[in-house]
C-alpha cells in the first residue's frame, strides 16, 4: 500500500561497501510491490550536474545539500527515494534528517579488506599505489552515524537479508 507518503532511504558509508548494490536491491523491491522510487548515486549525481566539482570537504559538503535538496523535493511531493552517497559528515546527514523529514538512515557497513577488494571502481587500488589521497574508506575521512535506524554489514550479510531489514525499519517507521 502507498499512502502517498514521500520517504527518503539515506545509505551512507565508506567507498566499497556495498551502498549502490544495495540501493538497487530496494529499488527492486519496492517497484515491485509497486511503489515509485528514485534513487539518487552520488557518482552520477555528480557526473550529471558538474563533473569537476572535485573531492574536497567543501566540494563533498556542496555536492550533499545538492542531494540532500533534490531528496527533500522528492520526499516533499510523495515520491520515496534512496540516496547512495558515502556522505562522509556526521552533521551533513544530521542536516539532511532535518531538512528531508522521513529519513531513514542506513549505515552500510565492511570490512577495509573487503572494500579493497571489491575495489568496483578501482579507487583502492590507486589509493595504495599513493596515486590518489583522502579515499573515504582508506585514509580519507569518514564519521560513522551515531544512531542510524539501521545498520548492514554488507560483508556478512546477504543482499535479501539487508533489503529485508531496511524494508522492515521502514515499515515500522510507517514509510510503507
Amino acid at each position: 500500500m502507498n499512502n502517498g507518503k514521500g520517504f527518503t532511504i539515506w545509505l551512507t558509508g565508506p567507498s566499497g561497501a556495498g551502498k549502490s548494490y544495495l540501493a538497487d536491491g530496494l529499488k527492486r523491491w519496492l517497484e515491485e510491490n509497486h511503489k515509485p522510487v528514485e534513487i539518487f548515486d552520488g557518482d552520477t549525481v555528480r557526473k550529471k550536474l558538474y563533473p569537476d566539482i572535485g573531492f574536497s570537504a567543501e566540494s563533498r559538503r556542496m555536492h550533499n545539500k545538492v542531494v540532500i535538496n533534490h531528496a527533500r523535493l522528492m520526499t516533499k511531493h510523495g515520491v520515496p527515494n534512496i540516496v547512495s552517497l558515502i556522505s562522509p559528515f556526521r552533521d551533513v546527514r544530521d542536516f539532511a534528517r532535518g531538512e528531508i523529514g522521513d529519513f531513514l538512515e542506513v549505515f552500510v557497513d565492511s570490512t577495509k579488506d573487503v572494500r579493497i577488494k571489491r575495489d568496483p571502481k578501482g579507487l583502492y587500488a590507486k589509493a595504495i599505489k599513493g596515486e590518489i589521497t583522502n579515499l573515504t574508506g582508506y585514509d580519507g575521512v569518514y564519521e560513522q552515524p551515531d544512531k542510524p535506524e539501521v545498520i548492514v554489514k554488507s560483508h556478512e550479510m546477504t543482499l535479501d537479508e539487508e533489503v529485508d531489514a531496511v524494508i522492515s525499519k521502514a515499515k515500522e517507521m510507517g514509510f510503507l
